[in-house]
């Protein structure tokens, strides 16, 4: 079996390929994407870190290519459903680098108060200016936590041993689970007005990028500090320039940039901006974690078909696989869908399986059901591995139950998730061998395909609406390529889900929303 690396490595890594039977390892870096697919067909895995990209057009020669496997977390750089297509096994490393990731937040908070990058540059340049590098204690600060996965814990426990006031936000976790942490839940409001230093610890996503704005910002604290060492985007750096240079905030460190390299941008002219190159991950031993784990990962499963960390393929047999595999991409949509219908926190999950389904073990289906709900909140940080586990630590109750019969399809799934303020239910099932189809949305039934960009609308059960949602999507050159419509008789509304060409923007949504007699647009994306 040949193994491909295409970014660099830790030797201990490579060092586990080179020492495995049967495996032959070749490093080959600062390939062009041209050169990576006249060589592709040659490997049966291939190593990857950020700077290598798998997109589709590479995979199409990926011949021998059975698996690949991140040495990190992020997969923005691989094309999964093109993969998933050619039945590839993409793997990552999650939580090889969540000490790390925490103790440079740690490092940025410290020199950001006391302004060591500044006081060096001033020194090394032969001033000695105590004055003007006057710094700030930690010491019964209040420090607002954006994201209480595994890193904003740590930071937690690290700001709360340096005797700083914790408090956190986080809306896809319940109250007394962070209270658990012995922080204090609060609204994104909240944390905004208290905190004298705000941190982020979430991924970007729809909800998250450019959390961090113009408006955002101007209801901080005046003379807060911001730190931002998870994502690229979530912060406005045009709107944080002015903030700094204005004043509003009193200093500023980014580890990550919406762009990267983000080559030299104003912010950093400002004397009380600091910055990392995206450093989050490196130190020698999250390195060397990172690249042993994938290593073994790849070693087993090249040589024993065991599958560990991975972010596209259930844990199920080989001999199940063509039974079961379609029922858990299935699972892992309605658990995806629900995630994208609820408001708040997810307290319970409730899955019931009925119908012919229930002859085999149920539980690589509930996993792929948990992995597909956390997936729009954590993105890459959850696998079919960790997905369990993660759902305890935050505090998910999990119900499974089964029943012998089902009444209309010999095999139905129904997913029902109670958040904090509300309930629903998605139920869905497989027509023949391997079509996915959902086949309720709460009090809608209809059979959508769960792929793509999608819109679920409610409006006003009255002539005219609809044809002005389609003209509006028309006027902004979105195709719909399907469209659904039920009818609640009880509250003389419609239900709509429709299947967009492209992902439907911020602007469009908004428009949308503010037709008459339109009541809620949300956009699904599965």
């Amino acid at each position: 079996m040949k193994v491909l690396v295409t970014d660099p490595l830790s030797e201990e890594g490579v060092k586990v390929f080179q020492e495995s039977p049967d495996i032959e390892v070749d490093v080959v870096t600062d390939l062009t994407p041209e050169e990576l697919k006249g060589i592709i067909g040659d490997y049966h895995a291939l190593v990857i870190r950020s700077t290598t990209r798998v997109t589709a057009e590479i995979i199409e020669g990926a011949h021998n290519l059975k698996v690949i496997g991140r040495a990190g977390t992020g997969l923005d750089n691989v094309d999964i459903p093109a993969v998933s297509k050619k039945g590839i096994v993409v793997m990552n490393t999650p939580g090889g680098n969540t000490i790390t990731a925490a103790e440079h937040t740690i490092g940025m908070i410290m020199a950001l108060s006391r302004n060591i990058p500044q006081a060096t540059a001033s020194l090394k340049q032969g001033k000695w200016e105590k004055g003007k590098f006057q710094g700030w204690e930690l010491f019964n600060k209040t420090l607002g936590i954006i994201g209480v996965g595994r890193i904003g814990r740590l930071v937690a426990e690290r700001a709360k041993g340096m005797k700083m006031k914790v408090i956190a936000y986080d809306p896809y976790i319940k109250p007394d689970t962070i209270e658990r942490l012995d922080v204090e839940p609060v609204s994104f409001d909240e944390l905004l007005q208290r905190s004298d230093y705000i941190t982020i610890h979430a991924p970007r996503t729809d909800e998250t990028a450019n959390m961090i704005n113009r408006e955002t910002i101007a209801r901080m604290k005046r003379g807060a500090m911001l730190i931002n060492c998870a994502r690229g985007g979530i912060v406005n750096e045009n709107d944080l320039y002015d903030a700094l240079e204005s004043g509003h905030l009193s200093g500023a460190a980014l580890d990550v940039f919406s762009k990267e390299p983000p080559g030299k941008t104003k912010l950093m002219s400002l004397p009380n901006f600091i910055c990392t190159p995206h450093l989050g991950a490196s130190t020698k031993e999250a390195q060397d974690k990172v690249a042993t784990d994938v290593a073994k990962q790849i070693v087993a499963y090249l040589l024993y078909g065991s599958v560990e960390n991975a972010v596209n393929v259930p844990g199920i047999s080989p001999e199940l696989i063509t039974t079961l595999r379609p029922y858990a991409i299935l699972a892992e949509r309605m658990g995806s869908l629900q995630t994208q219908l609820a408001d708040s926190a997810i307290l319970e999950v409730q899955i019931n399986y009925s119908g012919t389904v229930t002859d085999y073990d149920m539980s690589p289906l509930t996993t792929a059901m948990l992995k597909g709900l956390l997936t729009p909140i954590l993105k890459d940080e959850v696998n079919f591995v960790n997905a369990p586990l993660i759902a305890t630590e935050r505090g998910i109750k999990v119900v499974e139950s089964k029943t012998k019969t089902s009444e209309d399809f010999s095999s139905l799934i129904k997913l029902t998730v109670k958040t904090s303020d509300t309930e629903n239910i998605v139920s869905g099932t497989i027509f023949g061998n391997k079509l996915i189809r959902i086949l309720r949305i709460n009090k809608f039934y209809l059979e959508a395909i769960p792929e793509g960009h999608n819109l679920l609308i409610t409006n006003l059960d009255r002539p005219g609406v609809i044809g002005r949602i389609t003209s509006t999507l028309g006027r902004y050159e979105v195709n719909i390529s399907r469209m659904q419509v039920g009818e609640e008789k009880d509250k003389e509304q419609n239900v709509i889900f429709l299947a967009t060409n492209v992902s439907v923007n911020d602007e469009i949504l908004e428009e949308l929303r503010n037709l008459d007699d339109v009541f809620s647009v949300r956009r699904v994306e599965l």
